[in-house]
């Protein structure tokens, strides 16, 4: 839905009109995915595994920057010009694999959401999971009035957690001086192999392959300029991403930072979200453990919508057109994953390692989305006076390179090691 009023140019408009696709991604930021990593990485490692954070986090802001700049340039979504750019098996192995990112990206998410409705209202896990079909609906509904409106309401379930965490960091009360140090020396914690895991499941799951599709499509919604004005279009998409992944930082940071106050600290290693819910009731109140919980359920709900937003948006140009059902389409994604999980569930796997696992997956599929977007950006006859700077483009192509070879490295240790020793139990 254009939601540009009428005889308004948007180079005309203030910035509050730009802002919202970039918070509308920023949730997958912040999913149960992230909760999950963090959570282990802080009860396992006390702060040493901050760094890993803001390193992500700022890999993430670089290609969401690109993934921006691709929508804006070109008018089409990453998944459209994939296809576009390689019509062949190429185009159709990477969208294969953008599928399979979609489906690790929804276990996270609805695991999230069913994790948090057990706690919270004692719905058993396998009845919760197959109640999170339902929030398909709630993005459905909302997208009647336009996408600003189902942007606010995921920005008003970013503000639930994090003011959320904003009560949890109050109450753990950790040392300031020891994780401002965290947040930006890194350290040699992560050569221990279970480690390296865990950070690669950080990696996993703050850059994440479905954003940067996400993104290039909700640009798209605004407006499509030309000459100073696209100029002005980017800059203004530049400061949404940058505000709204910042905050994402935050969030994620003051999760592991919560973990390490509250778990590490205290000699607790948590293996379990519930366990954590259950922990934190005894060690800082009833008030902890409910704000830990609502901000699950908040967490879980809006990146779940978007996770299916996603989904769909690679759908759709795999198959070169736009599905007539988009009910059953997205009703389809959520059921090629909830019954994977729900099976795992009955057979006593833990939702936190099934969590996990899903990030370590993301993590891996990521060469297949950013090396087809820095490669596109960086070439002029698509992007016009958009096309990738000379640093913007070294930059790109290092953070590549990282991904890459940290993928290889962990293959290596699954190889060597074994899965056994990695996986967390």
């Amino acid at each position: 839905m254009d939601i540009q009023a009428a005889g308004k140019q948007p180079d005309q408009r203030s910035i509050w009109y730009f802002l919202g696709p970039a918070f509308l991604v920023s949730v997958g930021y912040m999913d149960p995915g992230n909760w999950a990593t963090s959570i282990e990485a802080g009860s396992r490692y006390g702060y040493d595994l901050l760094w890993v954070i803001t390193l992500a986090s700022l890999v993430a802001i670089l290609m969401q920057l690109l993934s921006a700049k691709l929508g804006i340039a070109t008018g089409r979504n990453l998944a459209q010009m994939i296809r576009s750019e390689h019509p062949g098996r190429w185009g159709t192995f990477l969208l294969s694999s953008a599928g399979l990112a979609m489906v690790a990206t929804d276990l996270a998410e609805f695991l999230g959401v069913a994790v948090a409705l057990n706690l919270l209202f004692e719905i058993p896990l396998v009845a919760a999971i197959f109640l999170t079909i339902f929030d398909v609906l709630l993005i459905l509904w909302l997208e009647r009035f336009g996408f600003r409106w189902v942007e606010m309401t995921i920005f008003a379930f970013v503000a639930t957690i994090g003011l959320g965490y904003v009560v949890e960091l109050w109450l753990v009360q950790p040392e300031w001086a020891e994780v401002a140090k965290a947040l930006a020396v890194p350290n040699d914690t992560i050569m221990n192999t279970t480690a390296l895991f865990i950070a690669m499941g950080i990696l996993g799951a703050t850059v994440m392959p479905h954003n940067l599709y996400l993104h290039s499509h909700q640009v798209t919604t605004r407006s499509s300029l030309a000459g100073e004005a696209l100029q002005r279009f980017y800059k203004m998409m530049k400061w949404d991403t940058i505000l709204a992944l910042t905050a994402a930082w935050v969030v994620n940071s003051a999760i592991l930072i919560m973990a390490s106050a509250a778990f590490h600290e205290k000699g607790l290693l948590i293996t379990d979200i519930d366990e954590a819910y259950h922990t934190l009731g005894p060690l800082l109140g009833g008030a902890a453990a409910l704000t830990f919980g609502i901000a699950l359920l908040a967490s879980g709900i809006a990146s779940s919508a978007t996770g299916t937003l996603a989904g769909q948006i690679v759908f759709e140009s795999f198959f070169k057109k736009r599905p007539v059902n988009i009910l059953k389409i997205r009703v389809y994604i959520r059921l090629a994953t909830m019954i994977p999980a729900a099976v795992a569930i009955l057979l006593s796997a833990k939702p936190l390692s099934l969590l996990v696992l899903s990030q370590v997956v993301l993590s891996m599929q990521l060469p297949f989305a950013v090396i087809p977007l820095v490669m596109m950006t960086s070439d002029p006859a698509l992007m016009g006076d958009l096309v990738n700077g000379y640093g913007t483009k070294m930059m790109a192509w290092m953070a590549s390179i990282v991904i890459v070879v940290l993928n290889i490295w962990l293959l290596g240790m699954l190889f060597w090691d074994g899965f056994e020793s990695m996986v967390l139990h």
